[in-house]
């Protein structure tokens, strides 16, 4: 499908209708005999196409990468996820006596390794949650030969330079300050612009933008992504024409980002896709960030599309274990510039509550 899309520009449409919906017979011939079974369809694309290769490589390189003693990124990522579980275990009602069992030991280990990484200081608000968790769950958990063994690790640990106290489970009470309707009314304001003010974008904006994303949830906050923006001329000529849907607007993005996912974040292939889930996620919370700020943005297709791929990886200097979520173009509003309408699904069609379902015997 990629050579297709190589092809569209350099031959006439009628010509280009006609290959397409040859290689549509083509994958219904012979998709449709194989998609019943597994063991077809692994040796249909282990033999016959490439289209997961990228994404494969790219899983075992995280997996790699996460099970690697000496990788200080992979020891922060385990140190979140299993000081998550134990405020979860923290939080629970009613509270079991002991829990966290089977991993406290080798989360304060992690928590002791972390304190002395050369980017201790950096983690410096990671380390203090940490703190205050294991305190928290020393205080309150059942006693025994692994809770007792932890509890001796952590007590010769160095004490974080961030402020301590407070970051454990709370009551919240209250409600949010934003009513329904100015949500709803920021949720439809919201539309993919693609004409912007030929205005620099001030850096601190993109800022505040960002760190309401990272309020975003993740699955057991790991926050697998980071945001890498360009607004540097030479870097936007290179990278602007990357995107798949710029045609015809690319020249007037004033700056673009593209936020990469981490597969190194997870301990096997099963948590694969949470790098996609997790940034979209915090992708969103983004964009209606900077509609508040007086940004817009538009969020750009990305391919799975071996070509690209490699050109993106070698433009961003990705690592092996990295992938893209997708790119943004985002900049000032023109306000003579055009919005498509974008009708949306009616609620029917999103939606629905108890419908039937097969119970098992």
């Amino acid at each position: 499908m990629s050579l297709l899309f190589s092809l569209e520009k350099k031959m006439p449409p009628a010509v280009f209708a006609w290959m397409r919906s040859a290689f549509s017979l083509k994958q219904r011939l012979v998709l449709k005999p194989i998609s019943g079974s597994r063991l077809l369809c692994s040796l249909y694309y282990a033999f016959f196409s490439p289209a997961f290769r990228r994404e494969q490589q790219a899983v075992a390189a995280g997996l790699a990468l996460h099970h690697s003693p000496a990788d200080q990124n992979s020891k922060r990522t385990l140190l979140r996820r299993n000081i998550h579980r134990i405020e979860k275990g923290l939080l629970m009602q009613p509270r079991r006596e002991s829990f966290a069992l089977s991993y406290i030991v080798d989360t304060v280990n992690c928590y002791k390794e972390c304190s002395k990484v050369d980017c201790a200081a950096e983690w410096a608000k990671d380390l203090a949650w940490a703190h205050d968790i294991l305190v928290h769950y020393f205080e309150v958990v059942q006693g025994g030969d692994q809770v007792e063994r932890a509890r001796e690790i952590f007590l010769h640990v160095d004490q974080p330079a961030e402020e301590k106290g407070g970051r454990i489970p709370y009551s919240r009470r209250g409600s949010s300050r934003v009513s329904y309707d100015d949500f709803a009314h920021l949720a439809r304001r919201r539309r993919s612009v693609r004409w912007f003010l030929q205005t620099p974008v001030p850096h601190g904006l993109i800022d505040k933008a960002v760190e309401v994303a990272g309020e975003a949830p993740t699955a057991c906050n790991r926050q697998p992504f980071f945001y890498r923006f360009f607004d540097d001329s030479e870097a936007l000529k290179c990278l602007r024409p990357l995107p798949r849907g710029t045609a015809g607007f690319e020249h007037n993005i004033p700056m673009l980002c593209a936020v990469i996912g981490d597969l190194s974040a997870y301990f096997g292939e099963r948590d694969r896709h949470g790098i996609y889930v997790d940034a979209s996620l915090s992708i969103m919370s983004f964009m209606y960030a900077l509609e508040t700020l007086g940004l817009s943005s538009c969020a750009l297709n990305w391919s799975d599309i071996e070509s690209q791929e490699k050109e993106a990886e070698e433009m961003l200097g990705l690592k092996k274990h990295e992938r893209i979520i997708m790119f943004m173009a985002l900049g000032f509003p023109d306000p003579q510039g055009l919005v498509a309408f974008s009708q949306k699904k009616d609620l029917r069609s999103l939606r629905s509550f108890n419908q039937p379902t097969v119970v098992p015997l």
